[in-house]
């Protein structure tokens, strides 16, 4: 039986024509996480299930994750996500280095998922977090957002950033509907989930977690609130008809407090007006993100696209994650963006240059045997200066020689005749003889 050439399910071949898309694509990153002094890390293929099993949540462990038992009988996975990892990395330095910490990579990762359009098994996705900032970190992670967006040619027409606050969900969810922790997270499933689900359905569920009408239409009024002012209406209305002594009624045991869990998101908006990125972000209840271990900020890029409309990256606050290694709590804030989500975006927006062919300087043959040596020379010393030089071998004859340069995009053709050396610019169509020495010392 023959071996399939396909790869496996959820993965892909990059042929070179593909890397160049995908080193366009990791170029940009790094160099918008430099401008905001973002350094680079990586952590290792593997880590301990442990590591996602005490944060990442139920989903990514039982349904996502590629995990064996390895000949020293430990339970390791291929990492699904780098947050975890870059919490332990942060956890071994943190008291001896200064902060903020600002680190960014573009791991390899893998999740057991089923394929579709901008989803695979296997995917590369940028990572930038930055700890011990607070609340200017959480803006700042929106303004490299919206930076690195702006490298690829996107405006404010293409995407947008949906942002909420889980403080803000806890004192609805909990202070005003009065949800234990097990029925709150579920309703954080629940919202996450609300675009994907039909609107009955969704309705249903809420009746069932909240067991009460009243609390239903408290909820309903929240995920339907549509910017800030309907926010700042909606607690208006809240404090108007009920005292902050009355409040008990409707607290759970959960601590919520109007300072610690209203005014941050009052406090974002602020900011982020400040950072000049007001006409990039709008408030958007839905927004949760599925991940336990969020507690500040969340957000979403969203494509505007009608034909793509979903979300192509996240991120948020936390500030506990420390903890799962005995260290004591330091505020992080972080954002993903899969290359896979990245790259139709750029595409649906025709916003991603053509890589189907190679960028190169110098396509350099001889027409004639003799010239070889020639050929030879000429190319070496041109890659001496750092030139992407490709030596055309053999004899070649022009209408070979041409030929293939169609297929390629060099900058300049040149060959080696019986007597001369020809030098031809390809986009002017100029062609010009020159020496030897004037070719290589960039004299032409």
């Amino acid at each position: 039986m023959a071996l399939s050439k396909s790869p496996y399910r959820g993965t892909r071949d990059f042929f070179p024509k593909d890397m160049r898309g995908r080193n366009y694509i990791f170029q940009k990153m790094a160099e918008a996480s430099e401008r905001f002094a973002y350094e680079p890390y990586d952590g290792p293929m593997l880590e301990e299930v442990n590591l996602y099993r005490a944060k990442s949540g139920d989903e990514l462990i039982n349904d996502q994750i590629y995990s064996f038992t390895d000949r020293g009988e430990r339970e390791v996975a291929i990492r699904p996500e780098m947050t975890p990892t870059v919490a332990r990395m942060v956890a071994q330095i943190h008291r001896e280095v200064a902060k903020p910490i600002r680190w960014y990579a573009i791991p390899n990762l893998m999740r057991y998922e089923k394929p579709q359009r901008g989803r695979l098994r296997e995917f590369w996705q940028y990572n930038a977090d930055i700890f011990g900032a607070g609340q200017n970190g959480e803006v700042e992670i929106l303004q490299l957002a919206v930076e690195l967006m702006k490298s690829y040619g996107a405006t404010g027409e293409h995407f947008e950033i949906l942002v909420n606050d889980r403080r803000f969900v806890d004192f609805v969810f909990e202070g005003l509907i009065g949800l234990e922790p097990g029925p709150t997270k579920k309703l954080y499933k629940l919202v996450d989930a609300k675009n994907k689900m039909p609107l009955e359905k969704f309705a249903a569920e809420v009746r069932i977690l909240t067991e009460d009408e009243g609390k239903a239409k408290v909820f309903e009024a929240f995920v339907n609130l549509g910017s800030m002012a309907d926010v700042r209406r909606f607690v208006d209305e809240i404090f108007s008809n009920v005292s902050v002594s009355d409040m008990h009624h409707f607290k759970s045991s959960a601590p919520v407090s109007v300072s610690g869990n209203i005014a941050p998101l009052y406090k974002i908006f602020e900011m982020i007006e400040a950072a000049g990125i007001s006409e990039y972000v709008r408030f958007d209840p839905s927004i949760v993100r599925g991940l336990d271990y969020y507690t500040g900020l969340v957000f979403e890029i969203f494509d505007k696209h009608p034909e793509n409309r979903r979300a192509i990256a996240g991120g948020g606050a936390y500030a506990n994650l420390l903890q799962i290694f005995d260290e004591t709590p330091l505020e992080g804030v972080g954002m993903g963006l899969g290359e896979v989500p990245l790259t139709d975006f750029l595409v649906t927006h025709k916003l991603m240059p053509d890589f189907s062919k190679p960028e190169l300087d110098y396509l350099v043959g001889a027409f004639v045997p003799e010239g070889e040596a020639t050929a030879t020379e000429i190319a070496t010393k041109l890659r001496v200066h750092g030139s992407k030089v490709e030596l055309f071998f053999g004899d070649a004859k022009p209408k070979k020689f041409f030929s293939y340069s169609e297929k390629k995009n060099f900058k300049y053709l040149v060959f080696v005749t019986e007597s001369e050396i020809k030098l031809r610019n390809v986009a002017m169509r100029a062609e010009t003889t020159v020496t030897l020495q004037e070719l290589t010392e960039g004299k032409r």
